[in-house]
């Protein structure tokens, strides 16, 4: 009974800990992109299904959508969003989960 019990509280914290990391959300990416037409990420973490939105960024306002990809939870990897023309400027990139921004980022064009 006691190994039972021994195990129940082991599951229980394995299932808390794989939780809790999985509430976390990344882009991989530094603080600048070259100006293509499309932006690779190799990969994006997310704690729930949701997209990665880039925006224009000019003058430190964001703009019109460029481009976004759809993600799943947890690491979707070589994410590639197609950006039309290419940013003229620099960009704003957002992951939404479940209709919330978690995580933004500014990006300076080379």
């Amino acid at each position: 009974m006691t190994n039972f019990k021994t195990l129940a509280v082991v599951a229980a914290t394995v299932l808390a800990t794989a939780t809790s990391a999985s509430a976390y959300n990344a882009f991989p990416f530094g603080e600048t992109f070259e100006q293509t037409d499309q932006l690779q990420l190799d990969f994006v973490l997310a704690e729930g299904p949701g997209t990665v939105e880039i925006y224009d960024y000019a003058n430190g306002e964001r703009g019109a959508l460029l481009g976004s990809k759809a993600v799943r939870t947890g690491v979707t990897s070589n994410v590639k969003v197609d950006l039309g023309l290419g940013a003229n400027s620099d960009i704003l990139a957002v992951l939404n989960v479940g209709g919330s921004e978690v995580l933004i980022k500014d990006l300076d064009r080379r």
